[in-house]
């Protein structure tokens, strides 16, 4: 079934591994609703939020891959609201 989640993602300041999650997030760009990035240069981090609306696998597998990026941080919330 389909279901909303809400991916939380944050980046220590890496060039490499912010093109790493443009291009992971490019890859499921299917399931993504919408997204918002704030970058935070007084910490050097970046704070990113995706939207999704997949499989529980999809969203497993986006959140696995981009939590095995170096300086990269993710959780993931999945609602129990099944969309038909």
């Amino acid at each position: 079934m389909t279901r909303i989640g809400v991916i939380g993602i944050v980046l220590k300041r890496d060039r490499n591994s912010a093109l790493a999650i443009q291009n992971l997030l490019s890859a499921y760009g299917d399931i993504i609703v919408g997204r918002m990035g704030v970058p935070d240069k007084e910490s050097g981090i970046s704070a990113i939020s995706v939207i999704v609306k997949g499989t529980n696998e999809q969203i497993s597998a986006l959140t696995g891959k981009l939590g095995k990026l170096n300086d990269v941080y993710v959780k993931s919330a999945v609602t129990a609201l099944e969309i038909e």
